[in-house]
């Protein structure tokens, strides 16, 4: 009887496609987690993982009750021509990597030995949170002008992955 029914496809022009890595599924959620930023020169997300678990997510934006910079309309480093991975105090927001580390603190949660998946490498303020924070992984996808802080973090033995999506 069951010879003649035919399985037909819910979406035949639908190709399957393959299950992602853990570091393209990570990678995939900081990018979503970056098109929250508010910040007008670059988005950045960041997921901190551990065992296969998202722990926190962040991304770059001012602190709970500020003013942002999509809000205001302009840029403090735009105005003042601040170089990008410079004078890091002359903005309104927190980094990506800040507010991941933050919000574990906010919520009590343990990061201690995670990943930190971000969109970009982190710079040498939020690299010195995160060592001390006790991560010891990031899987970064671009690359950011702070030579301190490769250095920081080869020092401190943390892994550094450059994400390279196999494709």
């Amino acid at each position: 009887m069951t010879e003649n029914i035919k399985v037909i496809p819910m979406f035949p022009d639908e190709a399957i496609q393959p299950r992602p890595s853990w570091d393209e599924y990570f990678m995939e959620m900081a990018e979503v987690v970056s098109k929250r930023s508010t910040c007008l020169r670059r988005q950045v997300g960041a997921v901190i993982v551990d065992d296969k678990h998202i722990l926190t997510t962040g991304y770059n934006g001012a602190p709970r009750g500020i003013e942002n910079c999509l809000e205001r309309g302009v840029c403090l480093r735009q105005e003042v021509k601040v170089p990008s991975g410079e004078r890091h105090e002359l903005c309104r927001g927190s980094h990506a990597e800040q507010n991941a580390i933050t919000q574990a603190s906010y919520h009590g949660v343990k990061i201690n030995g995670s990943t930190l998946y971000c969109t970009h490498m982190p710079c040498i303020i939020c690299s010195k949170l995160i060592i001390n924070a006790g991560i010891k992984r990031i899987v970064f996808k671009n690359f950011y002008p702070d030579d301190l802080a490769v250095q920081m973090l080869n020092e401190s033995k943390i892994e550094l992955v450059l994400f390279n999506k196999k494709g």
